[in-house]
């Protein structure tokens, strides 16, 4: 559907430079669309707004038309009459109305009929303005003008909210990025685990068939998979060797650790949880913000297993966040293909193998099949974000 062009934006007198000039623009450059089924009535009412410095004009006679041209090029302000035949002012404000795309055009009635049933109807339907006919020139360039000039505000302030909601979702992402790769440098001199990480589990998504908003979600939420590592000590979590039972307790800590550092939490609850999967969790719990609640649930469940095996909660199957069964194979596929204090680096074949063994037991079957159905495009991410050697 075709869409409006925005109006230029406009300023008083007294605005800085460059929003004056731009108010020079909505003097002469709008398009302006008049719909009377009298020719007469239209070329006057072009002719005075010519007089005004208005160039760009649509006119049309036949109502039954007018929709459709509307559509076809949406004018930057609409001249209405109410009474034609056929199809009535009011029933195009309405359809006008009803759009999206179309609302926001400032639609000026022209109309003989001044009766207050009349008028009320239109301003019901979202009228801008009144123009009585006969027209007066004194009257109609200054109301043409005035909701020009409101239009104008409400596209600048439109496209200021635009740029500045960008900005501040590209520094939230920043931050979280810092956050994980805080992180991720425990134990990893690059921090791109976690960047693979959620560039996996967005991958997954989206083969599952997740909006591509809730894939984003899910491929920023993933990188805080493992926050819970700020908690575990170094003497561990740098270990070259295997973990004796009591480190691999304290490891296991990390999920709930991770929760918890995105969480508001006070010193009596923070050393109640020192430790992996629960601390992350907990970390995360009580913040408003999608992106971090859906953090909080990966980073408490990203180790639970298909079979009811994994840790910290023992839950199985379905029971397991969608989330968490995303991050579970992503995290596993990344490990094995990465080179770690204790390890070296699987060949891709044997990642494989080993994720397969998986099936059922660690990993959610489904899940698996959209992994190895994005299969190319992961090897592409391990290549975009290979760690340095």
């Amino acid at each position: 559907m075709t869409t409006l062009s925005p109006p230029p934006v406009t300023a008083s007198p007294a605005a800085p430079l460059a929003a004056v000039a731009t108010d020079a623009r909505v003097m002469t450059e709008p398009r302006v669309m008049i719909v009377d089924d009298e020719p007469l009535n239209v070329t006057v009412v072009r002719k005075f707004l010519q007089r005004a410095g208005y160039q760009r004009f649509e006119e049309v006679t036949d109502a039954t038309q007018a929709i459709a041209k509307i559509y076809a090029n949406p004018p930057d302000i609409l001249l209405l009459d109410l009474m034609m035949p056929q199809v009535s002012g009011l029933e195009i404000l309405e359809t006008i109305r009803t759009d999206r795309a179309l609302d926001p055009m400032p639609v000026l009635i022209l109309t003989a009929s001044c009766d207050s049933a009349t008028k009320a109807q239109a301003l019901n339907l979202g009228a801008t303005d009144f123009l009585a006919k006969p027209v007066d020139p004194n009257e109609l360039t200054p109301r043409v003008r005035n909701a020009l000039l409101v239009k104008g505000r409400e596209d600048a302030l439109e496209k200021l909210v635009a740029r500045r909601t960008v900005e501040l979702e590209r520094s939230r992402r920043e931050v979280i990025h810092c956050l994980a790769r805080a992180a991720e440098f425990r134990d990893n001199e690059t921090g791109r685990h976690v960047l693979r990480v959620g560039r996996y589990a967005g991958l997954i998504a989206r083969q599952l068939g997740s909006a591509e908003n809730d894939a984003q979600l899910i491929e920023v939420a993933a990188t805080l998979h493992d926050i819970g590592k700020i908690g575990i000590p170094d003497a561990i979590l740098l270990k070259p060797g295997k973990l004796d039972p009591e480190e691999f307790e304290l490891m296991q800590k990390h999920s709930a650790f991770g929760k918890k550092i995105v969480t508001s939490m006070d010193a009596s609850e923070f050393a109640a949880f020192i430790g992996h999967a629960k601390l992350g969790s907990i970390l995360l719990e009580d913040c408003t913000s999608p992106v971090l609640q859906l953090a909080s649930r990966i980073s408490l469940t990203h180790h639970e297993k298909w079979d009811g095996s994994g840790y910290p909660l023992g839950l199985a199957g379905a029971d397991i966040p969608i989330e968490g069964r995303i991050t579970a194979v992503a995290d596993v596929f990344d490990a094995l293909s990465s080179r770690r204090p204790y390890k070296a680096a699987f060949p891709l074949g044997k990642c494989l193998e080993i994720i397969e063994e998986g099936r059922g037991k660690h990993f959610d079957p489904e899940v698996l099949d959209a992994f190895q159905a994005q299969r190319d495009a992961i090897v592409q991410v391990q290549i975009e974000y290979a760690d340095d050697e």
